[in-house]
C-alpha cells in the first residue's frame, strides 16, 4: 500500500513539473506622457491548470530591483503564447534597459528572460 501511495505521489508531482518553466518570448516598452512606462509582455508556458501555470512577470532594473510586477490570476491553457500589459511603471533616472522575467507556480523564476532597451 505504501508503495502505491509513493508511486501515485511521484506521478502527480512529475505531472506538475512537466509544463516546465515560463519563458518571456517578447516584450515592448512605451513611455507615457507622464514619464511612466507601459510594458506589453508575451509569455509562453505549457499551463496545465490551476496547480501549474505562469502566474506573474516582473520588470527588473539592471541591479535586480523589481520595478513592477504583473500578476496573472488564472491559467492560459488554450492561449499560448499570450500577452498581458502593465502600465504606470516608474523607471529610475539613468536606467536605459530592463529585464523581464516570468514566474510560474511550480518552478517560480528560471525560464528565458528578455533584456529590453527602453525607448
Amino acid at each position: 500500500m505504501r508503495m502505491m501511495i509513493l508511486a501515485l505521489a511521484l506521478v502527480v508531482s512529475a505531472g506538475l513539473a512537466w509544463a516546465g518553466e515560463a519563458d518571456v518570448v517578447d516584450a515592448k516598452a512605451t513611455r507615457g506622457a507622464d514619464g511612466t512606462y507601459r510594458f506589453d509582455v508575451t509569455l509562453r508556458h505549457a499551463d496545465e491548470g490551476w496547480e501549474h501555470y505562469a502566474d506573474a512577470w516582473d520588470v527588473l532594473a539592471p541591479d535586480g530591483t523589481v520595478l513592477g510586477t504583473r500578476v496573472l490570476y488564472h491559467p492560459h491553457v488554450d492561449e499560448q503564447p499570450f500577452t498581458r500589459s502593465l502600465s504606470g511603471v516608474k523607471i529610475p533616472a539613468g536606467v536605459t534597459e530592463v529585464t523581464i522575467r516570468a514566474h510560474d507556480k511550480v518552478h517560480e523564476h528560471g525560464g528565458k528572460e528578455l533584456t529590453l532597451t527602453l525607448p
